[in-house]
């Protein structure tokens, strides 16, 4: 990678998609099945396997990132459109998992690292969110995007909290 320069990246719409289908899970999944998955799907969008990325998500799955403007993305097929333009805003792209925690009843948090190179530019942006996610079935049903993990990690907490 290049030099990273802090900022926000600026992409136009993307999605992301990822499951091993020759694996069944129960309802009860543990964090290592939760977070296997979700480091999977990101494994699978940094390669830019889009199809494999989204495939942890419902059918029906919502990936709101209003915070941003970029608007709440509804269906697998709307988030992978969205991954699909995300990922295309850039030359070089990844992204990291740096927290990933399971509050019990279907609610979980994780932490990430992007990094990446605009296309056209010579610079490279890097951004640390977070997301609250509540699973249905080892799926994702719905992903609320922060833009601080710190406010994430407080929504995530106060949604397990109403929901034991």
């Amino acid at each position: 990678m290049g030099p990273i320069e802090a900022g926000t990246l600026r992409p136009s719409r993307a999605a992301v998609s990822w499951r091993d289908t020759g694996r069944a899970m129960s309802e009860e999944s543990t964090t290592s099945d939760l977070d296997e998955l979700i480091r999977r799907s990101i494994e699978a969008f940094n390669r830019g396997d889009l199809d494999a990325a989204v495939t942890i998500y419902t059918p029906d799955a919502v990936w709101d990132i209003s915070w941003a403007g970029l608007g709440v993305h509804a269906g697998r097929e709307a988030i992978r459109g969205f991954f699909e333009d995300w990922r295309g805003s850039y030359e070089d792209f990844e992204q990291v998992l740096e927290e990933f925690r399971d509050f019990g009843k279907g609610v979980t948090l994780f932490i990430g690292i992007q990094r990446g190179r605009p296309r056209g530019s010579d610079r490279w942006l890097q951004f640390r969110w977070g997301a609250v996610a509540t699973w249905a079935d080892g799926l994702l049903e719905y992903v609320m995007n922060y833009a601080s993990p710190d406010e994430a990690r407080a929504a995530a907490e106060r949604l397990a909290a109403e929901r034991n």
